[in-house]
């Protein structure tokens, strides 16, 4: 799942090169709450999950824990 969620990332911060752990924070990764947004969307639509948006979704692992909360 790390593999997607980075693949998703990358395509949309558009850097290939982008090194993404569990452990990333989205506030490093510069991203507004707009950008979040639309990476929650993408990776629903890659997971075919509803995610609740809220405030402890800050890192990688967060994210990926609530997709997998949400299978």
């Amino acid at each position: 799942m790390l593999e997607k969620v980075t693949d998703i990332l990358r395509e949309h911060k558009g850097d290939s090169e982008l090194q993404i752990t569990l452990k990333t924070e989205f506030a490093d990764l510069e991203l507004d709450s707009l950008e979040m947004v639309e990476l929650v969307m993408n990776v629903e639509e890659e997971f075919d999950v509803s995610i609740e948006m809220n405030e402890g979704i800050k890192t990688v692992g967060d994210l990926i824990n609530t997709v997998e909360a949400a299978r």
